[in-house]
């Protein structure tokens, strides 16, 4: 029986990527770097810390990359402060439901705690979760599986009983990796992610209820 669902937070209750590609694409051309952005596909589900260090090797980017992660988010909060944070279509009314049907909540994300609480803030959605979980509270961030292991940890609940939702492939693989049930979310206005490490693939979160979430788990 599925007592528990913790979900990824950008790509799967935001939609932040658009930000996160124009952000770092501002950077990169201000350190005289063009890329499309479909470079930045690569680094979907992985931590700032992550993909500045392989950008900083494969470009030979002069600066440590603390420069580049603090110019990046100075521009991620002025992109968020013009355009407000958006939330994925039905992740709002998802959350509230499977909380109304008595379900345990959390959120793991590569994103830094403060910009998880600030974006749960901004779309009304706070109290739901009884845990939020940053990958910069733990060791190892995905795919590893701490982030997802220190949620259960934090709750009370074992694998069996709990399932992750997540959008990319280094967030599924956490998700398995912790020897959960992964529902992956293809979303249809994102690139197309490789998401075959989850156990099944949806593309509209409508679809869920914890009857739905039960029945797929099985």
């Amino acid at each position: 029986m599925i007592t528990t669902v913790i979900f990824d937070m950008d790509g799967v209750l935001i939609d932040s990527e658009y930000i996160y590609f124009a952000s770092k694409t501002q950077v990169l051309k201000n350190a005289g770097i063009t890329v499309t952005e479909s470079y930045h596909y690569q680094f979907m589900g992985t931590t700032k810390t992550f993909m500045w260090q392989k950008m900083k090797e494969e470009f030979n980017l002069p600066k440590e990359i603390d420069f580049y992660i603090t110019e990046m988010d100075k521009l991620r909060t002025e992109f968020t402060e013009k355009d407000g944070v958006r939330p994925i279509p039905g992740a709002q009314d998802l959350v509230r439901n499977l909380h109304q049907a008595g379900l345990k909540l959390a959120v793991a994300s590569s994103s830094s705690l403060h910009e998880i609480k600030s974006s749960l803030s901004a779309l009304q959605l706070t109290y739901l979760f009884q845990e939020v979980v940053s990958t910069e509270e733990v060791p190892h961030s995905k795919p590893a599986p701490d982030v997802y292991q220190e949620a259960m940890k934090r709750l009370g609940v074992t694998p069996e009983e709990t399932v992750g939702i997540e959008d990319t492939l280094n967030g599924s693989r956490a998700v398995k990796a912790a020897e959960m049930f992964c529902i992956g979310y293809a979303n249809p206005s994102f690139p197309t992610q490789d998401l075959s490490a989850a156990d099944v693939v949806i593309n509209d979160l409508a679809i869920l209820s914890r009857e739905k979430i039960e029945e797929l788990s099985k």
